[in-house]
């Protein structure tokens, strides 16, 4: 699943992901992110941090700290701060990665995630 408010960014994501094989589930913010995996498994998900109505820092914590789920999830961002990085991985992420991004670099992130979930 992707979580991004953007509709372009939207796009762009699927086509990657869909052209390396992968099935895509959009959501337009943290709040339909957390009602679509209320809903049904994901292997993954990629979170924008900054979006309407929920951010994906906020999505995140309550998919991992008071939902439980342990699905992988992967922040994107436009900032490349080091704090950036660090609440990423406070809100339960596994990675941050910056926009723009290289979509091999994207991918590979994504399978070394879901392969190495314990």
């Amino acid at each position: 699943m992707i979580a991004d408010d953007n509709r372009l960014n939207q796009k762009i994501l699927v086509f990657v992901l869909e052209k390396n094989g992968a099935t895509v589930t959009a959501a337009s913010n943290g709040r339909e992110a957390i009602e679509l995996l209320g809903m049904q498994h994901f292997d993954a998900v990629i979170m924008d941090l900054q979006m309407p109505e929920m951010d994906g820092l906020e999505a995140s914590a309550r998919i991992k700290h008071q939902m439980k789920l342990k699905v992988p999830i992967i922040g994107l961002t436009a900032n490349t701060l080091e704090r950036d990085n660090e609440a990423c991985l406070k809100a339960g992420m596994k990675t941050c990665i910056s926009k723009p991004f290289e979509p091999a670099e994207l991918c590979r992130i994504i399978e070394e995630i879901i392969l190495n979930q314990t």
